[in-house]
């Protein structure tokens, strides 16, 4: 869906709008971050940078084929992932302390 805008104004209240959507979407991708915590048996497992890099190459052909800079699209996932797995990292150390694990 294109969007023709007719101002300044026109423009802010459309990325205002599409803002709103990708944090619901954050918020939904942390709920299964933060599950996904329970099931890595290691730290290691959270970091996972072989799951990074396929991530970043399924995100990269996909903006090729919405039409998205392909090198913007991979830096912001970079900066999302970055942020996603220090969280996990924060809740998987939180589950393993309650389970008394080391």
């Amino acid at each position: 869906m294109e969007v023709t805008c007719n101002s300044l104004n026109d423009v802010r209240e459309n990325i205002d709008r599409i803002d709103r959507a990708i944090v619901a979407l954050l918020a939904e991708r942390g709920n299964f971050v933060t599950q996904a915590a329970s099931f890595k048996k290691t730290t290691d497992e959270v970091k996972a940078p072989n799951r990074v890099e396929q991530v970043i190459a399924k995100v990269t052909a996909l903006a090729q084929e919405q039409g998205a800079n392909p090198k913007v699209v991979a830096s912001v996932y970079r900066a999302m992932i970055s942020a996603f797995i220090e969280a996990e990292l924060k809740e998987h150390a939180l589950l393993n302390e309650h389970a008394g694990k080391p």
